[in-house]
């Protein structure tokens, strides 16, 4: 009836965008502090829904699917979300603010293009060619956290040079060990630990 796989090989990937659409919508209104936990709640996803996808009984069709719906849903959570947050954390340069999130933009959509020809021809891959894009997930609320207990730092300076180093790191080729075993289980406690100094930047300080 449907076009589309909707089974639970994908089904934390369309999550994981669900996420980051409230993220956007956080953001749009101002509530940072929110965005930025939908943000890591899209990196969670992401991070597990390739071991259940693994785990699954799939076809030839569905792997492909697969490939393709994980890339999409990336452009969402770590290239959109982070540049509508981008546009209310670089609020102190005006205009000025569009090229770094141009610039991350379009890195970014660059990335996920490479990744997905260079992963259809090298098959199964130890490392990534430059920084995925889904570390936005884990670098920017550190960021967003850590800012709150140095306030003697300029944000908008920071934000600024953040957005345009991750930009380049995106496009830049160097090798990136891919996570495995136990680093999943470290990238979730660091995902928890992050909320919680979310939480306590906006609640406490």
């Amino acid at each position: 009836m449907f076009i589309g796989k909707y089974n639970k090989s994908v089904i934390l990937t369309y999550v994981g965008v669900a996420a980051a659409t409230a993220g956007i919508a956080f953001a749009v209104e101002n509530m940072n502090a929110a965005a930025m936990i939908a943000l890591v709640c899209a990196g969670i996803c992401d991070l597990f829904d390739g071991v259940i996808a693994r785990r699954c009984k799939r076809d030839r069709a569905e792997q492909e699917f697969g490939v393709q719906i994980d890339s999409l849903a990336d452009v969402v959570d770590f290239l959109a979300l982070p540049a509508v947050l981008g546009i209310r954390l670089l609020e102190g340069i005006g205009f000025a603010k569009y090229p770094f999130l141009l610039g991350y933009i379009l890195c970014g959509i660059i990335r996920l293009a490479w990744f997905n020809t260079s992963a259809a021809a090298e098959g199964v891959r130890t490392h990534y060619d430059g920084l995925p894009v889904t570390y936005a997930a884990l670098i920017i609320p550190v960021t967003y956290a850590a800012l709150g207990f140095f306030p003697e730092f300029n944000a908008v300076v920071v934000w600024a040079a953040e957005f345009a180093v991750m930009a380049v790191l995106f496009i830049l080729n160097v090798k990136i060990a891919k996570p495995r075993g136990v680093w999943y289980v470290i990238f979730g406690a660091l995902a928890v630990g992050i909320i919680a100094l979310i939480l306590v930047r906006d609640i406490i300080l």
